[in-house]
């Protein structure tokens, strides 16, 4: 009973994350575009009937039943048509689109508006308008990642020695130790269980990264400091050149890769570890890094998470997951029963990645993401500079009205990926445990 409550609170709380982020992200469009004299009539949280709403102002402020998402509605999003009129009619679908979609931009158009248009502000405030919402959610995130590793820590391997490796095994053939097998440095140079390497070769090391790679870098004798029972001690090693896992730049071991480098044969143990500053901000580098790199290769898992989806086949601890297996991940993080400061950080990083995610998934220039009105804006500024360049007449605001039967387009195809990462978030969820 007490796991099956935790789990829940672990849900409740992913969404009560989820939602703030969501204000957090629409906040920014919210202030900036107030800042720069915009008409808001709406900022809401979530989606469908309205749960609670109070008008403040211009603006309406509001939570909607479904915690999926959010928005702001601005005045005159889009410039009227070449006629000038805000909306005309069409019986071509496409031309539809864009009518409806100008048309909703007026919707509620008052008396005194028309100096408080959304299209009417220079194309680099309308830049700083769409950009601030996923900014918000780029700070949210280096926030919450920096506060996490400065202060709770990283899971991170140790120089503390786990397991002796009892005989020399190449890495690639992952097999158990032979009778023919030749004992292991390290058990032959008598290092234990519980030993904490302080040194190697007379050198100071105190972390992983460090000795793994005096490790590597060694074929011979050497001596190893560790300390054991309060005392330190110094024994003899002879390292040999084994096959062992390839690193990437990261210093992560690459999968099915291999190099030959020198071998102790020890396993090393993990603690959690508070991070410099510096090494905060390293990592957080490496997380963006990691992420515009998942982004482009969303497009590739698509066969995984059908076959995961559909076909039963496993799924793979890469794969991309929406709200609802976020939600199933925090609640199994409550779940399994960790120290409560692991089980805040771990919370705090799932919050962390989704902003992270936010900022860059609106950041990809495509109607209807933020990124598409900032592409939109960009190219106006451009067309008007280079008129003025050769003394043309001003080609006057870019209408992105006309993208719309795009915009339709890349939403459908948003909406077809969301709902197959639902079905297997539902059926076949990725899992921590």
């Amino acid at each position: 009973m007490t796991t099956i409550l935790l789990t829940v609170l672990g849900i409740v709380i992913f969404f009560a994350g989820l939602l703030f982020s969501i204000g957090w992200h629409e906040l920014g469009h919210l202030s900036t575009a107030k800042l720069f004299g915009v008409r808001v009539p709406q900022y809401m949280v979530g989606f469908g009937p309205t749960v609670w709403s109070r008008k403040k102002g211009d603006t309406e402020y509001g939570i909607k039943a479904i915690p999926l998402g959010g928005y702001i509605r601005m005045i005159g999003m889009f410039p009227p048509g070449a006629d000038g009129r805000i909306e005309a009619r069409s019986t071509s679908p496409w031309r539809g689109m864009i009518e409806d979609a100008r048309s909703a931009a007026y919707e509620e158009l008052q008396p005194g508006d028309e100096t408080r248009l959304f299209y009417t502000r220079k194309p680099w405030k309308r830049v700083i308008v769409m950009f601030a919402g996923p900014f918000m959610n780029l700070i949210l995130a280096v926030a919450i990642f920096g506060g996490v590793m400065m202060t709770i820590g990283l899971n991170q391997q140790t120089t503390t020695v786990n397991e002796v490796v009892p005989c020399v095994v190449a890495q690639s053939e992952n097999r158990s130790c032979r009778k023919s097998d030749p004992a292991s440095p390290a058990k032959a140079a008598g290092l234990q269980k519980g030993d904490r390497i302080v040194a190697f070769n007379g050198r100071a090391v105190d972390d992983w990264a460090t000795l793994s790679d005096r490790i590597r870098d060694t074929v011979g004798p050497a001596t190893i400091t560790v300390e054991r029972a309060g005392a330190q001690q110094v024994l003899q090693a002879t390292l040999i050149a084994n096959k062992v896992a390839k690193k990437d730049d990261q210093g992560q071991p690459i999968a099915d890769q291999y190099v030959n480098a020198g071998y102790l044969g020890f396993g090393p143990g993990t603690a959690v570890v508070p991070l410099t500053f510096v090494e905060s901000v390293d990592r957080m580098g490496v997380f963006i890094e990691s992420g515009v790199d998942s982004l482009i290769a969303l497009p590739s898992k698509v066969p995984d998470l059908w076959n995961a989806a559909f076909n039963g086949e496993e799924r793979k601890a890469d794969s991309p997951m929406g709200v609802v297996g976020a939600a199933r991940v925090g609640g199994e993080i409550f779940g399994l029963g960790l120290p409560v400061e692991s089980m805040v950080g771990m919370m705090l990083f799932l919050i962390a990645g989704f902003n992270l995610s936010l900022f860059l998934f609106n950041m990809l220039p495509l109607l209807p993401l933020d990124g598409g009105h900032i592409a939109g804006a960009l190219w106006e500024s451009l067309r008007r500079n280079l008129a003025k360049v050769f003394r043309r007449p001003d080609p006057g605001p870019f209408d992105v009205a006309k993208l719309m039967p795009l915009a339709y387009v890349v939403a459908g195809i948003f909406i077809c990926f969301t709902a197959l990462v639902l079905v297997a978030d539902v059926v076949n969820p990725v899992r921590i445990s």
